[in-house]
């Protein structure tokens, strides 16, 4: 497996390192600054308050390039793309097995009608009642076996068409396969361009930082 191959603590020492170094020079021109006109204090009080913003940045930027280096080391396994194909596998399996032909959704509509169809059947030999009772609730038990006969047709046309398409999803699984890897890689390259733009910042932060290390008018 390909590694961001980075040493994170010796990142984090080289950034530690920097800023000492850099704490270290304005000490120094802190103390060159007590002998100098009272006009040259300020250039030195900017430089420390610019030497606090670029400390702070550089455990940001290092705590970025762990975060990166982690996203990356995760995106360029291939076993990770792989685990989510078998995963998709079996969700499909699972699938089709309750949307199939003679699955557990196809008998429910089928318990359903049935149900109704036997309940129909029923009143129609029941003499507890009333010819008028009798007949209202026939009449209600029949609307509900056409429409319970309408819902379960209406359901098996969406489930045929579902089992359709996850036959398809199934057929297509290699295809598939290579996307999710293309997915991967595509985030890498937007990983290392936020961590390029995050590199830049820095950069550019530290250059003000040193050009203010110069005694005023030097």
């Amino acid at each position: 497996m390909n590694s961001f191959g980075l040493d994170h603590a010796a990142v984090k020492r080289g950034l530690v390192l920097v800023a000492s170094m850099l704490a270290f020079l304005v000490v120094v021109a802190s103390v060159r600054s007590a002998y100098a006109a009272p006009d040259a204090i300020t250039p030195v009080e900017d430089f420390s308050r610019e030497l606090d913003k670029l400390k702070k940045s550089f455990g940001d930027l290092g705590k970025k390039i762990d975060d990166s280096a982690r996203m990356i080391d995760g995106l360029s396994d291939p076993n990770k793309a792989k685990k989510e194909i078998e995963e998709l596998r079996a969700e499909v399996g699972s699938l089709l097995a309750v949307v199939a032909d003679n699955g557990a959704l196809d008998k429910l509509g089928d318990k359903a009608l049935a149900r109704a169809r036997d309940k129909l059947r029923e009143l129609e030999q029941d003499n507890r009642f009333k010819p008028e009772e009798k007949n209202f609730l026939i009449e209600q038990w029949r609307r509900l076996s056409d429409g319970t006969e309408r819902a379960t047709q209406e359901l098996g046309s969406a489930r045929s068409r579902f089992a359709e398409l996850l036959r398809t999803l199934q057929a297509n699984e290699d295809f598939i396969d290579e996307l999710v890897q293309i997915r991967q890689a595509q985030k890498v390259i937007d990983v290392i361009h936020q961590l390029t733009r995050d590199i830049r910042g820095a950069s550019d932060q530290l250059e003000r930082l040193i050009r203010g290390i110069k005694p005023p008018g030097a």
